[in-house]
């Protein structure tokens, strides 16, 4: 096969609405199982994939093991799909930088359903010295094995992905309205559901002179996706509406401290540090959430 298993499964699975959850049911496996089939960390079984072969053929006549073996367009084809839209999966996954692809997928193979669900960020308001903005951002494992991020505030939309290698993870998105590209960096967690999650961001400010600039952001878990996409986006198209201003006097004064630190030669002169870090010690992913209202 020229193509991934994985990817024809994928594929699959959307051409013919099927969720995952669902197919484990019918196929009496574990979600997590189609789970490592959808990213390509494991390929069925020859006894699972004839009962895959054969849930298929009940949907689409005359489907057979050998189809598997057919190019993604011809698959998606088969199937009653775009072939288009097949090749656009093929293509995001070329588009990044393929010495390391592997070890992303496989990565986010491992790790990656920790980090899917709602979240909500909160971040110096760089505009508004002295102030503190809540985006509200979605992570989602995607057919192609990647987390893709989408972070709203007050209406204005980021998107990319989310891309987690040797314990950390490294954002790569664009500002869907004005074209900018934003990176960041955050520590990875080891639980199996991540709570809180913190690093730094840098992308162009909204000034005249769209000022390169870095900042430390939070992200704190509100809520796990419903496995209903539909239901999932309306439910981030909701959230990424809202005000995102946090109301003054709402963020405790040590939560205020870890994100907005004092930083330069004085300050490494003090003890402190010459450039704006975050270093793992300093980390809220492992320790307690520095909550608000002074809590």
């Amino acid at each position: 096969m020229s193509e991934p298993f994985s990817a024809k499964l994928a594929l699959a699975l959307k051409a013919l609405s099927l969720s995952r959850g669902r197919l484990a049911a019918d196929l009496q496996v574990d979600k997590s199982v189609v789970g490592r089939w959808v990213t390509g960390a494991a390929e069925p079984s020859g006894h699972n994939l004839s009962r895959l072969t054969g849930l298929i053929a009940a949907r689409v006549e005359g489907f057979t093991a050998l189809d598997w073996d057919r190019e993604l367009a011809d698959f998606a084809g088969r199937l009653g799909a775009d072939p288009v839209a097949a090749g656009a999966a093929t293509s995001l996954l070329q588009a990044l930088p393929l010495p390391l692809l592997d070890q992303i997928r496989a990565t986010t193979a491992l790790r990656g359903a920790a980090y899917e669900g709602f979240f909500r960020s909160t971040r110096p308001f760089v505009q508004n010295p002295g102030r503190y903005l809540h985006d509200h951002g979605m992570v989602r494992l995607e057919d192609q094995g990647l987390l893709s991020l989408r972070m709203g505030t007050g209406g204005q939309v980021v998107q990319g992905w989310m891309l987690p290698m040797q314990n950390q993870l490294f954002v790569i998105a664009s500002d869907l309205t004005s074209g900018a590209l934003v990176f960041g960096i955050f520590h990875g967690v080891p639980a199996a559901k991540a709570q809180v999650v913190d690093g730094l961001i840098l992308g162009a400010a909204l000034d005249p002179g769209r000022t390169p600039t870095a900042s430390i952001m939070l992200f704190e878990r509100i809520g796990d996706l419903s496995g209903d996409r539909d239901a999932d986006d309306a439910r981030f198209a909701e959230l990424a509406a809202s005000n995102p201003v946090a109301a003054e006097g709402s963020l405790a004064a040590p939560l205020m401290a870890h994100l907005a630190p004092d930083v330069g030669p004085r300050e490494l002169a003090a003890g402190g540090d010459w450039l704006l870090r975050m270093p793992l010690a300093r980390s809220l992913a492992r320790g307690p959430t520095l909550g608000e209202d002074g809590e």
